[in-house]
């Protein structure tokens, strides 16, 4: 396997970029625009995640009554940008997010980092295509994407691809019956290296054991509407198997947005009403905000995977404990 320099790989992440965003914008029909690194405390803007990672927060001297959060992701600000820029259906927008997470527990994994950047995207729809026939066809756009991009990295680079032709697509509960008894992680290593490339239909919703399979926010992803086979759930991941660390790899979450009937469902399933009284979600309530799909692809995965790196610290400059360093060293892992 092929070994890119410091320098090869710095190239190589910036052609990677170009590619994939010039892409990504032209088939799913996208405007850049420019984004916020923070936003207001209780605004309602500000993506939960799983809803337990502290968002970093600072005072602004000039404005001693306002509170600002590094932001966690663009999901919900994205909705209202395209409301204010009037774009309407089967166009879109994408941004570069930039993130703070150190709540991040698994930084000695090589794949997760305090440091996140990805390319968010969001596109108005129309109420038909709030369907699940519709978020697979744009699963496999996005899919073509990343295919086209590692085409583009062995013409530069002679990186060999990796990735199989198609993606398949399962829901959460399918992954349950087909590798009972072990982890949702674990399940997902073994549809991964089965199928090469999965998109996981419906995480956040209950399965059938009365468990879910990840965590979700309940204002933005839709994971409880009934799709058209019967289970629930318009949301979704973009896994893949990673050869070089020989494990599953999330490149993306993504879905159709809630409405106002899945916003108030979702909160109520997550004992989280008092959330509708926030100025966002009241903008939703009141028909204010579009229909939409969107969702997040990290840029620094997608280098990882397309560069063939070990570590994530290989494409991006962040913090590592000092046992991991050391490690890496004495690997020959060039940490950025």
């Amino acid at each position: 396997m092929k070994q890119l320099t410091v320098l090869e790989t710095e190239q190589a992440i910036l052609l990677l970029k170009r590619h994939f965003e010039d892409r990504l914008a032209e088939k799913l029909n996208l405007y850049r625009v420019s984004s916020p690194l923070y936003v207001p405390r209780n605004s309602g803007i500000q993506d939960d995640l799983t809803g337990v990672e502290r968002p970093v927060s600072f005072r602004v001297k000039d404005i001693p009554d306002l509170t600002c959060e590094i932001v966690h992701s663009l999901a919900k600000w994205k909705r209202m940008a395209l409301a204010q820029y009037g774009i309407g259906p089967d166009k879109g927008l994408y941004t570069d997010m930039n993130a703070l997470r150190p709540d991040e527990e698994s930084l000695r994994s090589g794949i997760h980092s305090v440091y996140v950047d990805q390319w968010d995207w969001e596109r108005v729809i129309t109420p038909d295509q709030r369907s699940l026939a519709f978020l697979k066809e744009t699963v496999r756009t996005i899919y073509g994407v990343i295919r086209y991009t590692e085409t583009a990295m062995k013409e530069a680079f002679g990186l060999e691809p990796q990735l199989p032709e198609e993606i398949c697509f399962f829901h959460a509960e399918d992954l349950l019956q087909r590798y009972p008894g072990i982890t949702p992680k674990q399940r997902e290593d073994a549809v991964c290296r089965e199928f090469k490339a999965v998109f996981l239909i419906g995480i956040g919703g209950e399965l059938s054991d009365g468990t879910i399979h990840d965590q979700r926010a309940p204002d933005y992803d839709d994971w409880t509407t009934p799709a058209e086979d019967g289970r629930a759930g318009l949301n979704g991941d973009i896994l893949v198997w990673n050869p070089v660390i020989e494990c599953s790899f999330e490149l993306s979450s993504m879905g159709i947005r809630v409405d106002k009937a899945a916003l108030l469902r979702q909160l109520e399933l997550k004992d989280e009403q008092q959330r509708a009284e926030l100025s966002w979600h009241q903008m939703l309530l009141n028909d204010q905000l579009p229909l939409t799909v969107g969702g997040g692809i990290g840029q620094s995965r997608m280098s990882m995977l397309l560069l063939q790196k070990r570590h994530i610290g290989e494409v991006q400059v962040s913090v590592w404990p000092r046992e991991v360093r050391e490690e890496c060293r004495r690997e020959g892992i060039a940490l950025l």
